[in-house]
């Protein structure tokens, strides 16, 4: 049976707990950008990556052993977590990487391009097909992401526009994690093992990409740096990237991916009371197209779908995701 039939979450609205939950993890992503812009003085781009992974992984265990999270159990999960691990860490090699040849205001707009790629993909792996409505309130969203960072910029060289297509890369693999995450064997493990898999991945990946790249520690990181680096370790990754999986086995993939708009004007407010960037009007109408595409994707269907007939193998496939979630 195709595998867009095997999904019972894929109409799932999100609850007003998740929608709240989303706007906190999409906070605590938008002032993660501002954190490694203060923490470069002392520790390179990739550098961090690494730090971060190394860092954020023993945080995972603590919390996963605390749950009762059987890491090391033969589970089926294998295969589908070292994939979701090699992608995670050549996910932040293209962003990192492309953070050097592109502007962040570009890169912030090519990277939450993800949504789009969640979507495609949800209707063909998960079966989330979105209608008109949704597929407006993406685009309506990204406009309004695009016309808070200020894009397109006039000068734009060879250099800019690879650096643009890393970041696409990324958002791209970023968005293929997720389906990964929702629409394999692994939407069965606890999200602290699901996330595990890349974390633990990722951190040879990223520091070899750093040794390749030439990064090294010219000096001892100061208090500020350090603080920031356990800010991105143990809050970012450790914490809100396993809500995050927790969530993606929950509800809707692709509707989450939408919240992930919000980010960078988070970013931007952010960016004004820390780093004193200006702020504009066009700042706040840029959040009113934002919130009015969030209101399409989510909205509910007034249309009552019909339910496909799934074999007693499917619905045993059912019951035991839903034994999974509550365990």
């Amino acid at each position: 049976m195709p595998a867009k039939h095997l999904n019972p979450s894929a109409g799932r609205p999100l609850s007003p707990g998740a929608v709240a939950l989303m706007l906190m993890l999409c906070f605590s992503w938008g002032f993660n950008q501002i954190a490694v812009k203060l923490a470069l003085p002392d520790i390179p781009p990739i550098l961090q990556a690494t730090i971060r992974s190394a860092a954020a992984l023993p945080v995972l265990l603590i919390i996963g052993w605390w749950r009762g999270v059987r890491f090391f159990e033969r589970d089926g999960t294998l295969a589908a977590g070292l994939f979701a691990g090699v992608l995670f860490g050549f996910e932040f090699v293209l962003i990192f990487r492309g953070l050097l040849l592109t502007s962040a205001s570009r890169a912030v707009v090519f990277l939450y391009a993800a949504p789009f790629f969640v979507a495609l993909g949800s209707y063909q792996v998960l079966g989330e097909r979105l209608r008109a409505s949704q597929w407006a309130g993406l685009a309506l969203s990204f406009f309004g992401v695009a016309l808070a960072i200020g894009v397109p910029q006039a000068d734009v060289d060879a250099n800019v526009l690879l650096g643009d297509l890393m970041i696409v890369g990324g958002g791209a693999l970023w968005a293929a994690t997720t389906l990964i995450a929702k629409g394999t064997r692994l939407r069965f493990a606890a999200p602290e093992k699901a996330l595990g898999y890349q974390v633990a991945l990722s951190i040879p990946i990223l520091g070899l990409a750093a040794w390749l790249s030439g990064e090294t520690l010219t000096r001892v990181p100061g208090p500020l740096a350090l603080s920031l680096m356990v800010y991105q370790a143990v809050w970012v990754v450790g914490t809100t990237f396993t809500l995050w999986f927790a969530l993606v086995k929950t509800y809707s993939a692709s509707k989450l991916s939408a919240f992930t708009f919000i980010t960078p004007l988070f970013g931007v407010v952010a960016s004004y009371f820390i780093m004193h960037d200006a702020v504009t009007m066009v700042f706040g109408a840029a959040a009113l197209l934002v919130i009015a595409g969030l209101y399409l994707v989510n909205r509910p269907s007034n249309v009552v779908e019909a339910r496909p007939v799934v074999s007693p193998a499917v619905a045993q496939g059912a019951v035991e995701a839903k034994t999974a979630l509550k365990s």
